[in-house]
Parts: structure tokens; sequence; C-alpha cells
């Protein structure tokens, strides 16, 4: 489990494509001393487990594998060298529970359809399909990227989401513009209620 509160902004310094899908290497900031072999990292939001690590020339790295579900439902596969990427460690007995609860298993792609930039502040506008809409509600929590944020506005499939100077300084949020996709995970409290409504409506039919 995660938090959407992002620890490191990581580098993409390595990438191997295979029949099988893709292996990263992430620069980072953490300590790879400290990184169990096995342990789950969210980048950009989507939950990949460590499958290697080390240090070059004084940088920290960690390596995950991207399989081909992962690639088909996310844009990992057009990620490129250089990229920075927001990253999490799973949360630990004791934690703070900073944001809201993240699973880092992704609900789909939501692309920004408009950016208005005051100062340091920044509100994106989102548009994602009619699958994912319907668990996105005003003032809620969604993870983008693997950042828990509140919804300001919803309007059928479009919300807007405000980062304030703060989160665009610790994030990579900075990097992206119009027209370009991220990652979102909606409150599992939503779809959990969803569910439950699905599955009482069955009962009484």
């Amino acid at each position: 489990m995660f938090t959407g509160i992002v620890t490191d902004v990581g580098k993409l310094l390595r990438v191997e494509d295979r029949n099988d899908g893709r292996l990263l290497r992430i620069g980072t900031a953490y300590d790879a001393a400290g990184i169990d072999m096995g342990a789950s990292i969210t980048n950009d939001g989507i939950c990949l487990t460590v499958t290697d690590k080390g240090i070059d020339n004084g940088q920290n790295w960690f390596e995950v594998f991207a399989a081909l579900e992962t690639l088909a439902v996310t844009q990992v596969g057009k990620w490129q060298l250089g990229r920075r990427v927001n990253l999490e460690r799973s949360l630990k007995i004791g934690d703070e529970l900073g944001g809201h609860i993240v699973s880092g298993h992704i609900d789909g792609m939501a692309e920004i359809v408009d950016k208005k930039q005051t100062g340091d502040q920044i509100t994106y506008t989102f548009a994602v399909s009619d699958a994912v809409a319907p668990f996105i509600a005003k003032k809620g929590s969604v993870a983008l990227n693997g950042t828990s944020l509140t919804v300001n506005d919803v309007e059928a499939n479009r919300f807007s989401v405000h980062l304030i100077p703060y989160t665009v300084e610790v994030t990579s949020w900075g990097d992206y513009g119009v027209g370009d996709s991220v990652n979102i995970e909606v409150d599992p409290m939503a779809r959990y209620a969803a569910r439950l409504f699905e599955t009482l409506g069955d009962f009484r039919k």
C-alpha cells in the first residue's frame, strides 16, 4: 500500500525491451542499501517490484520490470531515457498516512486538456474514459502519476486538480503540458462503493 505522497523524483537511466516486457533502471536518492530485493515501489503511480539495485559512480539505482499487461494499460512502453519519475516506497506499520490509500494498480489514463499556471501554482484539467469518470467526485481523492490530489471540479468525463508550489517542486508535474497523458488510480473506496451497489442491485433482481 501507498499514500500518494511522492518521496523522490527518480530518473530513467536504462531501458531494455524484451519480448515479455520492459526492464527499467531508475536513478534515485534512496539509499540502495536500504532497498530490499522484491520491495514494491510506485513509479509514476505504478506498483513495480525491485529486481536489482546498486550504486554506480555515487548514483543509487534500482531496477524494476514492467510486464506486458502493465505496458498495455500505461505509457511505460513510451518512456525515454532521462524521464523524471515520481517515486514512493511502500508503507510500513506506523507510517503517517499523509495522502489517501493507493494500491499502485492503474485504472487508466488521464489526458491533460488544459493547464493554467499562476506563478508557481498549476491547475490541470483532465479528460478520462467513460469507464473511469463515474469514480471521480468533487472534493474526492485521485492518484495521478502517483501523486495524491484533491479533485476541484467535475463535469462529465473531465475534472480538474490544483497543485500548490510545493507539490510542483517535489514532483515531476512541471514537466507536463496539454496533450500529455498520465496514470490515474481512482480512490479505492469509490470502487468498493460501486461494487457494493452493483451487488445489491443483483440481489434485488
